[in-house]
C-alpha cells in the first residue's frame, strides 16, 4: 500500500480518537439523541447499530458534523470539534466516505481521483480545470490509489459506466485522496448487490490497516465480520456496547431488534 498518499494523517495522541459526551439532538421537542457517550478507539472499526428509528442516523450525522448538537460535546484528536463544520473536519483528518459524491460521471475514473487530490492541495480552489499539467503531474499518485481499490485496470473508463460496485470502490479512493486519518462509513453496503458485498468488505478491511473506521451498516454479517466494536441504540440511547459475540447475545438488543419493524 502506498504510504506516501493514504497513510495516517498525524501522530496519535491517545488510545481514543473521537469522543462524544451527553450527545444530544432534538427536533421540535423530540429528542432523537439523548446523553450518548462514546469512545471510538484508533486503528479499530466501530460499528453504529440499531432498529429502525433508534437514532444512529441522527447520531452519525452529529458526529460527523452534518447536525449540530442540542447540547454535548465531541473532540477529534484531542481536539473540540462539537461545533465545527463538514469541511473543517476534513482538514484534520477525519472524513465522510459514501455520502461525498465524489464521482464526475463523464470523468474517467483517474481523472476523478486527480481532482480530489487536487482539491487537498489547493483546498476548495477549482483554477485546477485551467491546467491539465498540474493534474497530470498527480498521475501516478492517483494510479496508486486505484491499485489500493482494485481499480488500476479501469483508470480510463468513465466513472458514469462503472457497475454501481467499482462506483462504490471510485469513491473510496477519492476519500482516500483527502488523506484521512479516520473514515466515516455511511451504509457502506447500501445499493450494493450480493455479489458484491464481499469485495466491499474485503476493500474496507484493506484501507483499515492504518486508519479508524467508523461506520453505520444494517447488514449484520457485515458488522460481525468487519468490526472490533460495537454500538447499539435504540430510541436514542445506548443499549449495549462491546464486539459482535457479547452484544448479539445481549437479550435487550434481541428484543430491541424482534421488537421493531423492519429489523434485520
Amino acid at each position: 500500500m502506498p504510504s506516501s498518499s493514504i497513510g495516517p494523517a498525524s501522530a496519535p495522541h491517545s488510545d481514543i480518537i473521537l469522543s462524544a459526551r451527553a450527545l444530544t439532538k432534538t427536533f421540535r421537542g423530540f429528542t432523537a439523541v439523548s446523553g450518548v457517550d462514546l469512545d471510538i478507539k484508533r486503528g479499530h472499526i466501530h460499528a453504529l447499530i440499531g432498529p429502525n428509528g433508534a437514532g444512529k442516523t441522527t447520531c452519525f450525522n452529529l458526529l460527523t458534523k452534518f447536525l449540530a448538537p442540542t447540547s454535548g460535546s465531541i473532540t477529534y484528536d484531542g481536539v473540540d470539534i462539537t461545533r465545527s463544520e463538514p469541511a473543517e473536519i476534513a482538514r484534520l483528518g477525519l472524513v465522510r466516505s459514501f455520502q461525498i459524491s465524489a464521482v464526475f460521471p463523464r470523468l474517467t475514473a483517474l481523472a476523478n481521483v486527480r481532482i480530489a487530490l487536487q482539491r487537498k492541495r489547493r483546498g476548495d480552489s477549482f483554477d485546477f480545470w485551467r491546467s491539465a499539467r498540474c493534474l497530470g503531474a498527480l498521475n501516478d499518485e492517483a494510479m496508486a490509489l486505484l491499485e489500493v481499490v482494485g481499480l488500476a485496470e479501469f483508470a480510463q473508463s468513465n466513472a458514469g459506466e462503472l457497475p454501481y460496485g467499482r462506483k462504490r470502490a471510485l469513491e473510496l479512493a477519492t476519500t482516500l485522496a483527502l488523506d484521512p486519518q479516520m473514515l466515516l462509513l455511511d451504509e457502506p453496503m447500501a445499493g450494493v448487490g450480493k455479489e458484491d458485498i464481499e469485495k466491499i468488505v474485503g476493500l474496507i478491511s484493506r484501507v483499515s490497516k492504518d486508519r479508524t473506521i467508523l461506520m453505520v451498516e444494517h447488514n449484520l454479517s457485515v458488522v460481525s465480520s468487519l468490526s472490533n466494536q460495537i454500538t447499539v441504540l435504540a430510541r436514542g440511547r445506548i443499549l449495549a456496547e462491546g464486539d459482535y459475540e457479547t452484544v448479539s447475545k445481549d437479550p435487550r438488543v434481541i428484543e430491541a431488534y424482534l421488537g421493531a419493524s423492519g429489523a434485520h
